[in-house]
């Protein structure tokens, strides 16, 4: 197949991967609302000019033109509001209307209902639920896109295989290119070469290779006896290691600081090899880490969303390059997935982890941006129950008269900012990814 089907095949799975993120989510309001009787007229996937749909019971389900999203219509989103309240915001014109326009809309959905299956009028408990069902399903798929990525193909992990042996160092063990102020480095004194396979160290059998480097790293100066397998038969070579300053490292390779900021320096033994990585199933709570890393990312990159989105308008119309860590639109998403599908520079399992990571990280974007609290995002309901039951219990608290549901239909001003500002957003986004696009490999 060539490069351009490869192109085609990899935006073709991202574009399905990202349809069905869709669906769930909107199962993951659709199935609650149905158990707590709410009425939904409509299940849709995407916005624009409806491509198919069909009628199920009370609910039409279809696929629109612009899979960029979709919804689930609910019956009674909004109480109804009063006469006093109707002839106030009328005053207020624009954004009065707005008001009226969205309570108008929420009425007509309950012509001829009961008001017990309208969603204003369930608990706060059973709101919180359906709002949340949507980015649940996503973080469950993020769940299990992981772990077929973790447990089902593996990360790469280092073998006990030499991939490449260092030639020269410097005094003080740097490796370097070879020159007139150099010496080689102890792993070529000692013979060994790329392909070696490590069998033991000073007569300790090597499993993995942090075995064989702790070892080596606690051994400057000392000769070392190591057995490595070249070609089937077993060589006994005798090296060297020299000392070396590094930068100490935790656990996840992160330097190490010390109280004023500045790496921590250790001297170690080291004698110039790298090892070959192969792809290593790991245990299944190893995609709890990954998963919270993944939502670490995305909620640093949402809180400093302003400055990022003035990094990729510079970027956009300017001379520099898009930052590959910054945000990206739907459309830039798909063309990395193309880039990744029709690339020669990595092999083919290599290139579904990839495709399989990026569908992952996007359902854990999806579940954190829903998350925010701000309508007409799900957070934003949420956040609109949690304030009606505070409001309640203060006022059984003060024992005052229930002030009923909370009116998020009253916050639609502010809904309308948060619209205009996501799709402004999202305009710049589709521009950079078009004219400025991200790539991943240079």
């Amino acid at each position: 197949m060539d490069t351009f089907w490869l192109y085609v095949l990899g935006v073709v799975i991202f574009a399905l991967g990202l349809t069905i993120s869709i669906g769930l989510h909107e199962i993951g309001h659709l199935v609650p609302a149905k158990i707590f009787g709410v009425r939904v007229g409509q299940y849709m996937i995407g916005f624009g000019p409806t491509l198919f749909s069909r009628k199920v019971g009370e609910t039409e389900y279809g696929i629109k033109a612009i899979p960029l999203g979709g919804y689930i219509s609910m019956a009674g989103m909004y109480p109804p509001g009063t006469e006093q309240e109707e002839s106030k915001n009328r005053l207020r014109r624009f954004f009065g209307k707005l008001v009226q326009d969205a309570r108008q809309a929420s009425d007509e959905t309950m012509v001829n209902l009961d008001k017990s299956r309208a969603f204003y009028n369930l608990p706060v408990w059973k709101r919180i639920i359906i709002m949340v069902g949507g980015p649940f399903m996503n973080l469950v798929l993020a769940f299990l896109l992981f772990a077929i990525l973790i447990v089902g193909i593996g990360n790469p992990q280092p073998t006990t295989a030499i991939a490449a042996v260092t030639q020269c160092v410097t005094a003080d063990g740097v490796p370097a290119d070879c020159s007139d102020s150099t010496v080689s480095a102890p792993g070529v004194v000692g013979g060994l070469i790329a392909g070696d396979v490590i069998v033991s160290i000073d007569g300790q059998k090597v499993s993995n290779w942090s075995d064989g480097t702790d070892t080596i790293r606690a051994s400057a100066g000392k000769p070392l006896e190591i057995v490595v397998n070249r070609d089937g038969v077993e060589k006994t070579l005798s090296i060297t290691p020299v000392l070396a300053q590094r930068s100490l490292v935790d656990d996840q390779g992160a330097p190490v600081l010390d109280a004023a900021g500045n790496p921590v320096i250790e001297e170690v033994g080291f004698i110039g090899m790298a090892p070959t990585y192969a792809m290593t199933p790991q245990p299944i709570t190893d995609v709890f880490p990954l998963m919270g890393q993944n939502i670490s990312g995305v909620t640093n990159m949402i809180l400093h969303l302003p400055q990022r989105m003035v990094d990729v308008s510079n970027a956009a119309f300017g001379p520099g390059k898009r930052d590959v860590n910054g945000p990206i639109g739907i459309v830039g998403v798909g063309r990395v997935a193309g880039e990744v599908a029709s690339t020669d520079q990595v092999d083919p399992l290599s290139k579904g982890a990839t495709l399989i990571g990026i569908l992952a990280s996007l359902n854990i974007a999806l579940f954190v941006f829903n998350m925010v609290p701000l309508l007409p995002l799900d957070g934003g309901h949420i956040a609109g129950a949690l304030y009606e039951a505070v409001r309640r219990q203060i006022a059984i608290l003060r024992k005052r008269p229930d002030p009923g549901p909370f009116d998020t239909a009253k916050l639609m001003p502010l809904t309308l900012v948060v619209i205009v500002l996501l799709g402004s957003m999202s305009a710049l986004l589709l521009y950079a990814d078009i004219f400025k696009p991200v790539s991943i490999f240079g």
